[in-house]
């Protein structure tokens, strides 16, 4: 296979090598993963570590999917404040997924230095900007309750998030030194050498095109031939198809855009002084943060509409004039979306499809902690660990009727956020 184009700036910019392996002819492995993502490659290096034979089927190229589209926020816990997290998993699940995704950017931060990842790592923290007074009460909920957790978070006034962002456009912050910024791209690329490294077997452009079971295995017919496995694990998240019936119907699909600027050097080193990066409390998020070579990336939900010269770049220009007065327009050099899969509850899932099947899925957004731990905790799994251990309960898939007519009404308030903030 060979690559027509750049999926995102993260794409052309990583500094890691792109793996490229077509699978030819048949095989049998131990277990199968669908999708080179952070979950797929999570699972294929941990499992390899502990002796497991394994091997990866990516339908295009490392990181296609929401991996290489990623913010590259390296978070702790979920969109949800803890304590909500334990009102709706219940005290003792809910408190071991806060202190798992609690630490989640500790243990990203080890495999990145164990196994030298070049992805343009920085570990100064992210700030959860307060977008409104109202937004500001929301931060000091979960401040509250993350120091209580002797988490080392910082609530910040206006005027201490003003001299971290360049911008008095915010009415306060979340500090979560926990956090940073990665090149998702590059931590993709890193975590599909490491894997292979351990000796995992790793195929790009390679469809799964049925899944089916054959007595005690299973059966994945590809365009590229036949995989027998013991065990598989599905790892495509919001870029699930048709591969396992109704899967692709238990969440709602969102999208979410990036326009890049070019290089700006002194220009913009007041904003994000410090290197942390940002998303706000908007109820239509938007982010910004810095790369390593000085470009400005904003983003927010929705598509890339009208390319390098339409809508989403004259948002993008609008949005930093707004923030950055002083900045003056600066020319934009890449744009790019991915997908996202919204659950009900905003909470995660590991589906238990059949006998030797799993999924974790429905990520909301954070994509890099839940899909690099929960990749482990399958590893562990299937090592033969106790599915009570897994950071989630086990579930089973349910489908949420009202997916297809949300994903195009959230797509439309999208746009007309786009619209608006042009004015």
């Amino acid at each position: 296979m060979t690559k027509s184009s750049t999926i995102s700036l993260w794409d052309r910019s990583a500094a890691e090598a792109d793996l490229i392996n077509p699978m030819t002819g048949d095989g049998v492995t131990d277990l199968a993963i669908v999708g080179g993502g952070f979950t797929g490659l999570s699972t294929a290096l941990h499992a390899a570590e502990k002796g497991i034979d394994c091997r990866v089927l990516e339908a295009k190229q490392i990181g296609y999917g929401g991996s290489g589209r990623n913010v590259g926020l390296v978070n702790a816990g979920l969109w949800l404040p803890p304590q909500d997290v334990r009102a709706k998993l219940g005290e003792k699940n809910g408190a071991a997924l806060i202190k798992t995704l609690g630490e989640a950017p500790s243990y990203v931060r080890s495999l990145i230095e164990r196994h030298q990842i070049r992805c343009e790592a920085t570990w100064k923290g992210t700030i959860h900007a307060a977008h409104s007074p109202k937004g500001h009460e929301d931060l000091a909920r979960r401040a509250e309750e993350w120091r209580r957790l002797a988490a080392p978070v910082e609530l910040l006034s206006r005027d201490e998030a003003a001299d971290l962002i360049g911008s008095r456009s915010f009415h306060g912050g979340l500090l979560d030194h926990r956090a940073g910024t990665i090149n998702p791209m590059g931590y993709a690329r890193g975590l599909a050498r490491a894997a292979q490294g351990a000796g995992a077997q790793i195929h790009t452009g390679v469809r799964v095109q049925a899944l089916r079971r054959e007595g005690t295995d299973w059966c994945l017919d590809t365009d590229r031939g036949r995989v027998r496995a013991k065990r598989v694990v599905l790892g495509t998240n919001a870029y699930t198809d048709d591969l396992w019936p109704g899967l692709k119907s238990t969440f709602t699909k969102i999208h979410f855009f990036q326009l890049a600027t070019v290089p700006l050097g002194d220009k913009g080193k007041a904003i994000l002084r410090g290197g942390q990066g940002l998303w706000d409390t908007g109820a239509i998020m938007f982010s910004l943060r810095r790369d390593a070579f000085g470009r400005l990336i904003i983003g927010s939900m929705g598509t890339v509409i009208g390319g390098m010269d339409g809508l989403s770049r004259r948002w993008a220009t609008r949005m930093l004039q707004r923030l950055f007065p002083d900045l003056g327009e600066v020319p934009f050099e890449h744009c790019w979306h991915g997908q996202i899969a919204m659950t009900p509850d905003h909470l995660p899932r590991m589906h238990r499809l059949d006998e030797g099947l799993y999924t974790p899925i429905g990520y909301n957004g954070r994509g890099i902690t839940p899909g690099t731990i929960f990749g482990k905790a399958m590893a562990e799994l299937l090592a033969g660990g106790r599915e009570e251990d897994l950071p989630l309960p086990v579930s089973h898939p349910k489908p949420v009727k009202s997916a297809p007519v949300m994903s195009h009404v959230y797509q439309t308030a999208f746009t007309a956020n786009q619209v608006l903030k042009c004015v």
